[in-house]
This record gives structure tokens, sequence and C-alpha cells, in this order.
């Protein structure tokens, strides 16, 4: 068994796409899967599977929140280390870090629209766009940002789902629990 954690995107929000935590683990256990945990109401599911490629949980998880609940929902998963690793990739200060947003993408996005978007300069604000994860880290929070999920989801062209910093420690230590 391997541990993995799915992001859900824009469940839960402004009353669109409601979905009960509770009723989401019990048919995400009707699917087969394990010791499943999910993290506040926005969509984090920490749980074992068999050792299967994410993006084959992430058409199974998808397919069954669409046939449950009646609306489409993008799925991201990973590995407890491949977040790992995109949490310990942030490449700012540990003082910024702990400040900051993971804008976690469900694609690899082009490199020149990476590039185009690495020249865009707001003041407070800072950006690493790797080919998993924009970092974002705002001085003057995210509420006030230009630089926000939607923004790079319309500039990269790739779907992508945000966390700051204390909700991607708490997945990682939910998903230590497992091993």
């Amino acid at each position: 068994m391997k541990t993995y954690i799915a992001l859900l995107r824009g469940i839960n929000v402004g009353g669109k796409h409601k979905v009960l935590m509770a009723e989401l683990r019990d048919l995400l256990s009707e699917m087969g899967l394990k010791n499943i945990k999910t993290y506040i109401q926005s969509g984090n599911i920490i749980f074992n599977a068999e050792d299967e490629e994410a993006f084959k949980l992430e058409g199974k998880i998808r397919s069954a929140i669409r046939l449950h609940f009646g609306f489409d929902v993008p799925v991201l998963v990973k590995t407890h280390q491949e977040l790992q690793q995109i949490f310990n990739a942030c490449p700012f200060s540990e003082e910024k870090k702990q400040k900051s947003y993971f804008s976690l993408l469900y694609a690899i996005p082009n490199e020149t629209l990476m590039e185009d978007i690495s020249k865009i300069d707001y003041q407070n604000e800072v950006v690493a766009i790797t080919q998993n994860c924009v970092y974002l880290y705002y001085a003057v929070g995210y509420g006030k940002t230009k630089f926000n999920n939607n923004f790079f989801e319309r500039k990269l062209k790739v779907t992508a789902t945000a966390r700051n910093y204390k909700t991607m420690l708490k997945l990682l230590e939910l998903a230590s629990e497992y091993n």
C-alpha cells in the first residue's frame, strides 16, 4: 500500500459544489481506498491504495465524484514523497515560506508561458514557477494579490489548486502517520 494525497479544486467554496467530507470518505472507501482522512472542508484527502499510477487514481476519484455528487471536480493526486519534494523545493527563506502559498499544477505548463509570467513584477509579491508548482509569497496577503490561482490558470493554461503553508504542512504530517 502506498500513501497518497488528493487535492480537489473548487469544492465547498462560496456554496458551490458542496461536498460533505464524511460522505466523500464513504464514497472513496466504496472505491477500495483505505485509511481515508480528510483535512478541513476544502478537498484535502490522505489515503492508502495499491501501488497505482496517480493519473489513474485521479480519474477514478473524479469519475466517482461526478457520478455521486453530480458535478465535475478537478482532482490532483500526489504521493507523500512527491508532495514532500514540492514542499521542500520552495525557494523562499523560511520566514517567507511560512507565509507562502503553493499553487499545485495539474499539468506541466508550456516553457514560454512560464518565462512570460516570470517577467511580470508586482510590488510585494514574489513568484517562482516550476513544472509542478507555483510558489507564491505575498507581503500584503493573499486576499489583495494580483497573482492568484485563477491568474496562473489563465496565463499558464493549466488547472491549479492553491494551498497555504499551514495546510501543506498538515497534509504532510497526516501522510507521515501512515509510514
